[in-house]
């Protein structure tokens, strides 16, 4: 079921921006299961923007709350959503975007051709709403600190938009933020105290109901 596609560099499928933000860290090939549609067929250039989430393992009650909010936001918005939905914060809030309608893009930190799909992806796959995608080798089974990063990057060179819900001052999250930045490609954090180091660092501060009526170009495609 949802067998694996594969796309190489030389394929016209596969999506410039890798090549923009990854330079010669581009993988060179990416695994699809689900509808390609999602990745290659995003219709006019004035559109809601795919946006990138991250969020640490640990955050307070006040950046749980936000970040619900802004996951109902997105889902009400029908914007397309792309995560490694690892920690539980982004669990929680692929849970929230699987009850919506609109397209969500999940990238295990692993390959993904024997990946065991949960109900509710399987759901979400049949309706043509989820697609998986992974830079990682068949053999390249387990997920590890070293492949989450790769991950990491690879998720955010996809998005229009990185938003970080929150990141542990000192942690992995906010060292992502500063590969982000040297990239010239600045993220948006929620806006709350709690994140002012981010914002120092130069993040941007965002609240759920100025992020969602954003339109920008697709660099997807």
């Amino acid at each position: 079921m949802f067998a694996p596609i594969y796309i190489d560099q030389q394929d016209a499928l596969y999506p410039n921006a890798l090549r923009s933000d990854l330079a010669d860290h581009a993988p060179a090939m990416i695994v699809a299961r689900g509808n390609l549609d999602i990745l290659v067929g995003r219709g006019t250039a004035c559109r809601a923007p795919t946006v990138a989430l991250f969020c640490s393992v640990q955050c307070s009650s006040a950046i749980i709350l936000q970040t619900y909010d802004l996951a109902r936001a997105l889902r009400d918005a029908r914007v397309t959503v792309i995560s490694g939905f690892h920690s539980p914060m982004e669990k929680e809030c692929l849970n929230i975007l699987l009850d919506g309608t609109q397209p969500v893009i999940v990238c295990p930190a692993r390959s993904i051709e024997h990946l065991r799909l949960p109900a509710d992806w399987k759901a979400a796959l049949l309706q043509g709403r989820l697609l998986l995608l992974s830079p990682f080798a068949e053999k390249e089974h387990r997920a590890t600190t070293g492949r989450a990063q790769r991950r990491n990057e690879f998720v955010a060179a996809l998005a229009d938009i990185v938003l970080i819900a929150h990141a542990t001052p000192g942690g992995k999250t906010e060292r992502f933020c500063r590969i982000l930045l040297g990239w010239g490609k600045p993220p948006l954090a929620l806006e709350n105290n709690e994140n002012a180091h981010l914002f120092n660092l130069g993040a941007v501060p965002a609240r759920s109901e100025s992020l969602v009526p954003l339109h920008i170009p697709s660099r997807i495609t």
